[in-house]
């Protein structure tokens, strides 16, 4: 009887069923993986390609070796390195203190603060380069005011249009970057932490430094490597302050491809961005992954 109302079901009907499901995605992934093929990675596959073209119309290494071995290159490349790692320092501790502060410091006008910030992640870099002329230029209100004071007629104030310039206007664009990654780890911190740890007579210092912090330190790192990646590529702000001096890898790619029409020794210093933005990248997912691993282990 029983084995009448229940019959029993075909070895080979199960996998069968779960071969026709599982094929299913593979469908539905097939699009967006071509897009990104299309519209991503060919573009990227075609500056490495004309990379290696060279004058006779063959292909090989030699542009690379003149392009490599050029001073401009090594020095723009240093420079890059230089500003990239200084402007993500200062947006670093910049936006941490001032993330701690919206958090944690009641004060009236937070919120318009807050909204401030928004504000300047939905502006393009170049307006941020474009006020700073305003201010802190050759003809700017700071360096108008200076000569009214002291009565000379030459600009006081010419860091804009140094590597420190550029440095201070990245920070001022990018620390928002910073900022709005500590803010929702700040939001997800329980509150009864912070009352226990100031319950048992911690300092303000040592609650931010062993609650707060340890908390905070992904949202930290995502902030930080995000700020490094957009610095190490950023044109826009080093081209709008006139810095002449300031000569980085993405000046030094405008400069060669549509300057001078060296499409090859452009795709070149391209190729070269490439490779250190994808292995930034890589080293921020490795040293990510490490340390999730061991806080889940810990905990």
């Amino acid at each position: 009887m029983t084995a009448l109302l229940d019959p029993p079901v075909p070895t080979g009907a199960a996998p069968a069923r779960r071969t026709v499901r599982g094929g299913k995605p593979l469908w539905w992934t097939l699009p967006p993986l071509l897009i990104v093929l299309l519209v991503a990675v060919y573009p990227l596959l075609r500056v490495c390609m004309e990379s290696t073209r060279v004058r006779g119309g063959g292909h090989g290494t030699d542009t690379w070796g003149s392009v490599l071995g050029s001073p401009a290159f090594r020095a723009a490349l240093w420079r890059t390195a230089a500003i990239a790692v200084t402007s993500t320092a200062g947006c670093l501790v910049l936006g941490t203190f001032l993330a701690i502060v919206l958090a944690f410091v009641p004060f009236r006008g937070s919120s318009v603060v807050g909204r401030l910030i928004d504000t300047v992640l939905a502006l393009p870099s170049f307006l941020i380069t474009l006020a700073f002329t305003f201010l802190y230029g050759s003809a700017g209100a700071v360096n108008a005011l200076i000569s009214t004071v002291s009565g000379s007629s030459s600009p006081a104030l010419n860091v804009l249009y140094t590597p420190a310039g550029v440095i201070a206007a990245e920070i001022t664009f990018f620390t928002p970057f910073v900022i709005r990654p500590l803010l929702a780890a700040f939001a997800l911190l329980p509150r009864q932490q912070l009352d226990v740890a100031a319950s048992l007579g911690a300092s303000p210092l040592r609650v931010l430094r062993s609650v707060i912090m340890p908390e905070a330190w992904p949202a930290l790192m995502a902030g930080g490597s995000l700020v490094l990646l957009l610095t190490l590529n950023e044109f826009g702000i080093v081209l709008f302050t006139g810095a002449k001096g300031v000569i980085t890898l993405p000046v030094l790619i405008y400069t060669r491809g549509i300057v001078t029409f060296d499409l090859p020794g452009a795709a070149v210093i391209a190729t070269v961005q490439i490779a250190l933005s994808l292995a930034l990248y890589s080293g921020y997912r490795a040293v990510f992954t490490r340390f999730s691993t061991g806080r889940n282990r810990e905990r």
